[in-house]
C-alpha cells in the first residue's frame, strides 16, 4: 500500500512548492523584510499576506512557520531565515502534520464558534515547537462576530503564539484586524520569472520544451505560479511528455501569434478584406474569438508603450516576434492607437452578449479597420486650411471686459464699473450675491457712491442691506442705492449672453471657421474655438482640445 502511494504522481504545483525563502519567486521585498526580522529578533505577533490566487500566500505562511520553529540538524538551532528542511519540525510542517502549526480554512469555518475553538487553545504552550502558529487561509471569509472574537487575542497574544493570515480580498478584512497585523502584498510573478521557473522544472523533469511555448504558458498564468504549473502539467500530458508550441496554442486556444500580428497590421492600415480573410482563417484553425480580441488589445498596448518608452523594446518579457512588430509599426500615431484601443475594449463587452461571437468579432474588426483610415482632427483642419487657401487662421479678438479694481492711497478702492463689483464678489467667494447682481436686477445708473437699479421679485430681501455693507467695506464710504419701480430692464446676464452670441456670429465669419462649418454639417462653435481664434490655443495642437468642435446628430 505504501509503495503504491510512493509511486503515485504528484502534480507539479505540489512537487515544486517552495520550501524556503530562496525558492520563492518574485517576492524579493517580502523575503528581505522577513529575513532581517528573523536575524534581528524583531518578530511580529501577526502577519497578513495578500495577493492573487496561486502567488504563494499559504506557501509563504508555511515557510515562516518553518523558519520560526526550525531546530537545525543538531536539534539546538533557533529561528533562522534558512530553515534546514530536514529537522523534525521542518518535515512535519512541510507535510502539514505538525501539532503546533494549525492550518484553518476560513471559507469553511467562518463562525464565531470556530474562532473560539482557536482562542481556547491559544493559552496552552506548544507541545514540541518553539511557537504555536495559526495559519488562517481566506481570512476575509470570517463572519463579523468571528472577527470581533479574535480582536483582543490578536492584539495581545501570548509570547508563544503567532498568527499568519492569508487572503485574496484584503479590502474585506476589517481595519481593526489589519491594524494589528504586519501586512505583506505578494506581487504578481513576472512573465520572465515564470518562464525561467518553467524552464527549470522542464529540465528537472527531463522534458524537452519550446521556449516560445513556455513563454505563452507564463503569459496565460497571469502572474500565478500555481496556475502556470497546472498549465505546464496539462501541456506535458497533451504533448506526450514534451512541451510543443503548437500543442500549447491549441490547449490555450490561441491563434498563431504571427497571424495575429498580420491581423493587427491589416487593422492599422485599414485593409478590411485582409482583416476578414485573416480572421476567418484563424477561426477555422481553432482560434477563440474572445482570446483573439484580448490579444489584439494587448498588442495595441504593447506598440503604444514601446512608442512612448522606446527602451521597453529591449525588455526580456518580449519575444523576438513582438520586438520586430513594434519596430515595424513604430510609425503609428498615439492618437490612432488610442482610438483602436478604445474600440477594441468596447468590443469585449459587445462580444460577451453576442449570440454568435465570431460574427460579432468580424463586425468589430471591420469597424476598427474602417475607422483606422479616417484622418485625425488636426489632419482635417490642415486639409481644410489647404483647400481654403489659408495658411493661418484670422485671429478674432473679442473686446476685453474690464474686471480689475483700482486701489487708492487710503486702502479703499474706486469702483469704476459694476463689473469691478462683480469681480470683487466672485474673488471673495460671494457667489450668490454675484449671481443676484447679474440676474435679478438691472443697472440703470452706476457711478462712484451712487447706484440706481430696478429689481426682480426673485431678489432676496436682505440683498440690498448686504450690498450696502459690501460698498462700505470696499470703498470706505456709504453708498446711495436708489430702487426704482417698474419692469426689470436688461440684466448683466442678458448683456453677457448677447455678447457671447455676437462673438459666435463674428467667429463664424472667420474664413477658416466658415470652411470648417461647411465641412462638418451640424457642427457648432464651442468655447475652445474662440480660444484658438484669439490665440489662447495653438491651432497646431488641436488634438489636445476635445472641445474644439462638437457635433449634433
Amino acid at each position: 500500500m505504501n509503495q503504491k502511494q510512493d509511486n503515485q504522481y504528484v502534480v507539479l504545483a505540489r512537487k515544486y512548492r517552495p520550501q524556503n525563502f530562496d525558492d520563492l519567486v518574485g517576492q524579493d521585498a517580502l523575503v528581505q523584510t522577513l529575513t532581517n526580522a528573523i536575524k534581528n529578533n524583531r518578530l511580529h505577533h501577526a502577519y497578513i499576506l495578500t495577493g492573487i490566487r496561486g502567488v504563494g500566500k499559504t506557501t509563504t505562511a508555511r515557510i515562516i512557520a518553518k523558519a520560526l520553529n526550525c531546530i537545525g540538524l543538531d536539534g539546538k538551532g533557533g529561528p533562522t531565515p534558512h530553515p534546514c528542511g530536514v529537522c523534525e519540525n521542518c518535515v512535519a510542517i512541510a507535510n502539514d502534520r505538525h501539532i503546533d502549526v494549525i492550518e484553518l480554512d476560513a471559507a469553511s469555518r467562518t463562525g464565531v464558534d470556530d474562532v473560539r475553538e482557536i482562542l481556547d487553545g491559544v493559552r496552552y504552550k506548544p507541545v514540541t515547537a518553539r511557537y504555536k502558529i495559526y495559519i488562517i487561509d481566506e481570512v476575509h471569509m470570517l463572519s463579523k462576530s468571528a472577527f470581533n472574537a479574535l480582536l483582543k487575542t490578536l492584539e495581545e497574544p501570548p509570547a508563544h503564539v503567532k498568527f499568519i493570515f492569508a487572503t485574496t480580498e484584503i479590502r474585506k478584512v476589517p481595519i481593526t484586524i489589519l491594524s494589528r497585523c504586519q501586512r505583506f502584498d505578494l506581487q504578481r510573478i513576472t512573465i520572465e520569472d515564470l518562464t525561467n521557473l518553467f524552464k527549470k522544472i522542464a529540465q528537472n523533469e527531463g522534458i524537452k520544451a519550446d521556449d516560445e511555448a513556455l513563454h505563452i504558458i507564463a503569459k496565460a498564468a497571469d502572474g500565478s505560479a500555481r496556475d502556470g504549473e497546472s498549465l505546464l502539467d496539462q501541456a506535458i500530458s497533451l504533448g506526450g511528455g514534451n512541451i510543443k508550441l503548437e500543442t500549447v496554442k491549441e490547449m490555450i486556444g490561441l491563434a498563431d501569434r504571427n497571424q495575429t500580428f498580420d491581423l493587427f497590421e491589416s487593422l492599422l492600415s485599414g485593409d478590411i478584406e485582409k482583416v476578414v480573410k485573416n480572421l476567418n482563417t484563424q477561426y477555422k484553425n481553432g482560434a477563440t474569438p474572445m482570446l483573439l480580441l484580448q490579444d489584439l488589445v494587448n498588442i495595441t498596448h504593447l506598440i503604444a508603450k514601446t512608442k512612448i518608452v522606446p527602451s521597453f523594446i529591449n525588455d526580456a518579457s518580449l519575444t523576438e516576434s513582438e520586438k520586430d512588430l513594434c519596430k515595424k509599426l513604430n510609425g503609428a500615431s498615439i492618437a490612432v492607437l488610442s482610438k483602436i484601443w478604445q474600440m477594441l475594449l468596447k468590443g469585449i463587452s459587445e462580444l460577451q452578449i453576442a449570440p454568435v461571437q465570431i460574427d460579432a468579432l468580424e463586425m468589430i474588426l471591420i469597424r476598427v479597420a474602417y475607422s483606422a483610415g479616417l484622418p485625425t482632427p488636426n489632419e482635417i483642419l490642415t486639409d481644410v486650411k489647404k483647400n481654403s487657401n489659408l495658411t493661418q487662421p484670422q485671429i478674432y479678438s473679442p473686446t476685453p471686459v474690464k474686471r480689475d479694481i483700482k486701489p487708492i492711497e487710503n486702502g479703499s478702492a474706486v469702483l469704476a464699473s459694476v463689473e469691478d463689483l462683480i469681480s470683487y464678489l466672485e474673488k471673495n467667494k460671494k457667489a450668490l450675491m454675484a449671481y443676484s447682481l447679474k440676474n435679478d436686477l438691472s443697472i440703470e445708473e452706476f457711478r462712484d457712491g451712487f447706484m440706481k437699479i430696478a429689481v426682480s421679485e426673485r431678489l432676496q430681501p436682505d440683498f440690498i442691506m448686504s450690498l450696502h455693507k459690501i460698498f462700505e467695506e470696499l470703498t470706505g464710504k456709504a453708498w446711495e442705492i436708489d430702487i426704482i419701480r417698474g419692469a426689470l430692464g436688461e440684466t448683466i446676464a442678458d448683456k453677457e449672453n448677447a455678447r457671447k452670441e455676437e462673438d459666435k456670429r463674428n467667429v463664424s465669419e472667420v474664413p477658416l471657421v466658415r470652411a470648417i462649418l461647411e465641412e462638418f454639417k451640424g457642427a457648432k462653435i464651442d468655447i475652445a474655438t474662440r480660444k484658438i481664434l484669439s490665440g489662447e490655443i495653438d491651432n497646431n495642437n488641436i488634438n489636445d482640445e476635445p472641445e474644439f468642435f462638437s457635433e449634433e446628430f
